[in-house]
């Protein structure tokens, strides 16, 4: 399994960027997905999740009302639209693969991060 991150960029406070996520290997529908992020310094961080299925999403509370997780199976993808970005959105974001089908967490397969650079 191989999982490609993409979308991150420098963008400026109040700017808005969408993430994906593209999926090689292995059976894509059927597994949870998260995405993850970490700033320089900083450790790993939960940012939110997927149901296989996409009927829910977990977000953490530092990104609720912001960001939106969504998943496209026909394309192997999973998505994370990221808006009204902060300066502390700042980080490298990383998606991840649910170790167990029909289940989240916990998650074995990283993809290589993207970077996310917020200014003020």
């Amino acid at each position: 399994v191989q999982l490609q991150a993409s979308g991150g960029g420098l963008v400026q406070a109040g700017d808005s960027l969408r993430l994906s996520c593209a999926a090689s290997g292995g059976t894509f529908g059927i597994y949870g997905m998260a995405w993850y992020r970490q700033a320089p310094g900083k450790e790993r961080e939960f940012v939110g999740a997927i149901t296989w299925s996409g009927d829910r999403q977990y977000y953490a509370d530092s990104v609720k009302g912001r960001f939106t997780i969504s998943r496209d199976n026909a394309k192997n993808t999973v998505y994370l639209q990221m808006n009204s970005l902060k300066p502390e959105d700042t980080a490298t974001y990383y998606c991840a693969r649910g170790q167990s089908p029909y289940h989240l967490g916990p998650y074995d397969y990283w993809g290589q991060g993207t970077l996310v650079t917020v200014s003020s």
